[in-house]
């Protein structure tokens, strides 16, 4: 598709908040478009195709701000935007901490094509997503016990995003997304069960082949047949690699500068102090090639840089925007992400934990007795004490061997604790954003049976 003149449309908007009164004002404006393909029975089910344009201005009228966003980008209608969002911002309450980058924080010099964020390859056709979908779902299907496939879905985005400020800064990235998933169901009637697969790289030619995903989608649905309650008590639980890095997104979720900042996090004591292992380390690196969360920049153009948020066990730092940052009394760790329609907020890129020596079958073998989760629901976090419990689902682990699968229970301890007690394994897959293996936690309690 052709684009927009994006860096034309966000000067444009720029030059409309000065005109209405603003002292300040940066924007993010992007274009794009996506395909989206579902299959059933063989057959298309679904087919859906969009192109979008839109804007997001923040303005500041001295201390005070307001945000506005819009996907009606016509020239004539930037003014009657930006003379809005000024009117907004003079009705804001003062925030002493709000304000652009000085000049001299600013990134220069980048080379966003090393990151390889968007693929050369054409935009595929809607019938080979089509086709890739189909693939999937015949995959699970061949998979003995699964009786149907809820979804098979195929999709493709591109977009193109530019962010630019009253500050001088003005940058911009292309970004593609390739993605196939499949949800399969095993089982009948009360006893069915459901459990899905499903890849998205930036690149095409790193994706997992369709039949590959459709197969272990319907193998995980198989698996979970027969599930019971388990009995209720303290147990090592293993935190399977798909979702362990939620364990580790509590810990950088606490470390948030703005939860730092309002003091509603259980970490507030703890910069400096020990809060995994030892030898266990969290490295942020936004600068990996072809990975999401990649940006030589961040949402208010300062530099990204690689960094230790956590080193040998002990917090290093918080995640900090310039808000969070001046609030706090520190400096901006270039950590601020942007959306459309509210201002930067502190948001980490990507991240990998220290990786174990045992594999996970390793860790099944010497927990003994216990459980592997491979799923959760809900959630229910106190943020100010750390104290954490989910419902979980996966399986029972008895002599160090998956007996058989477990539903409707429900897991619970405190993140602190947790965490200090973590054990990994060495199977992180190392081309995701969030780079996290499987995770055995000593000493759970478990409400089952």
């Amino acid at each position: 598709m052709t684009h927009p003149s994006l860096d034309d449309l966000a000067q444009a908007i720029l030059a409309a908040a000065r005109r209405a009164g603003a002292d300040a004002a940066d924007a993010i404006v992007a274009s794009g478009a996506s395909q989206v393909i579902d299959v059933r029975g063989g057959q298309l089910e679904q087919a859906e195709r969009s192109e979008a344009a839109d804007l997001g201005l923040r303005v500041l009228v001295g201390r005070r701000q307001a945000n506005i966003s819009s996907s009606d980008v016509r020239p004539e209608t930037l003014d009657i935007l930006a003379e809005r969002a000024v009117a907004m911002a003079r009705e804001a309450p003062e925030d002493p901490h709000t304000g652009l980058a000085d000049p001299a924080q600013l990134a220069q010099g980048w080379d966003i094509g090393a990151l390889q964020l968007a693929d050369p390859a054409p935009e595929p056709e809607p019938a080979e997503l089509q086709a890739r979908a189909a693939e999937a779902e015949a995959a699970a299907l061949a998979v003995p016990g699964v009786t149907q496939v809820q979804a098979s879905t195929a999709g493709y985005e591109q977009r193109h995003v530019w962010l630019a400020g009253s500050n001088g800064f003005a940058a911009d990235h292309r970004r593609t997304d390739w993605y196939v998933s499949c949800a399969a169901i095993a089982g009948t009637g009360a006893g069915m069960e459901r459990d899905s697969d499903g890849d998205a790289r930036i690149w095409d030619a790193d994706m997992r082949s369709a039949g590959d995903i459709g197969t272990r989608a319907g193998q995980r649905a198989a698996e979970r047949l027969g599930a019971r309650r388990p009995r209720t008590g303290a147990y090592p639980v293993l935190f399977d690699e798909r979702i362990s890095t939620s364990l580790i997104g509590h810990l950088l979720g606490a470390a948030n500068g703005a939860a730092v900042a309002r003091g509603a996090t259980w970490l507030r004591d703890r910069l400096g102090k020990q809060v995994l292992p030892e030898g266990l380390s969290i490295i942020e690196d936004p600068h990996r090639p072809r990975v999401a969360g990649s940006r030589p920049y961040d949402g208010e153009g300062l530099p990204t840089q690689r960094r230790a948020i956590v080193d040998d066990g002990v917090l290093t730092g918080w995640v900090l925007d310039l808000a969070s940052a001046r609030q706090l009394g520190m400096q901006s760790t270039a950590n601020a992400k942007r959306g459309m329609s509210g201002p930067p907020r502190p948001g980490t890129w990507n991240i990998a934990l220290t990786q174990g020596q045992a594999s996970r079958a390793d860790l099944i073998r010497d927990m003994g007795t216990g459980l592997l989760v491979t799923s959760m629901i809900g959630s229910t976090i106190n943020p100010n004490t750390g104290d954490y419990s989910r419902g979980a689902s996966g399986f029972w682990i008895e002599n160090g061997e998956i007996a058989y699968p477990v539903n409707e229970l429900t897991i619970a301890g405190n993140l602190h604790d947790m965490l200090m007690r973590l054990t990994p394994a060495n199977d992180a897959r190392s081309y995701l954003s969030s780079v996290v293996p499987s995770l055995l936690v000593e000493g759970m309690t478990l409400a089952g049976a």
